[in-house]
């Protein structure tokens, strides 16, 4: 096990910013791919399940995450789909460690967003910092609460993706934890 802090990574939102305006984002790439699970959560002969999902992806996001103090996991719907999908096409490798959640979408009973619980639990106590789009103060709380070591819920825009300000947070808590 790494002595390293866990970054754990979202894919829609943070690295494909799908509620962006994308004439203002410099230097994304724009791919159609065909995972299965997604396909799974398609109508039968829906429009979107043919044309595929649009992702768009930022090449240099790999290279900028890789440089970070941290050890990589995936924390997405996508799963093992991220390594196969998402990986290549923004330079990182495609075996990082992925968390496969339970219970896609349930809603949590206390209000929490349905990943909350399964990311604490991967951590194990761990320091992390978990990057998505969907965290919430109430998700803050509970891990305050709940989590052992040092966290950090680092909410991201899903209309401008992880950035330059989002980078330099990460960069930030890395070295408050040294």
């Amino acid at each position: 096990m790494s002595d390293r802090p866990l970054l754990l990574l979202d894919v829609d939102g943070p690295l494909n910013p799908f509620r962006a305006v994308f004439a203002r984002h410099r230097g994304y790439v724009t791919r159609r791919v065909h995972p299965p699970s997604w396909a799974t959560r398609q109508p039968p002969g829906s429009r979107r399940l043919r044309r595929g999902l649009r992702v768009r992806l930022h090449p240099d996001h790999g290279a900028r995450l890789q440089s970070l103090p941290y050890e990589l996991t995936w924390a997405t719907t996508w799963m093992h789909e991220a390594n196969e999908y998402v990986a290549p096409v923004i330079g990182l490798p495609d075996d990082l460690p992925v968390i496969e959640f339970t219970d896609l979408f349930v809603p949590d009973p206390e209000g929490l967003y349905w990943k909350t619980r399964q990311v604490v639990a991967w951590a194990a106590g761990r320091p992390f910092v978990w990057v998505d789009d969907m965290v919430t103060d109430l998700d803050v709380r509970h891990v305050a609460k709940s989590h052992a070591g040092p966290a950090l819920l680092l909410r991201i825009d899903p209309r401008r993706g992880l950035g330059e300000p989002e980078f330099a947070r990460l960069e930030q808590w890395a070295r408050e934890l040294s």
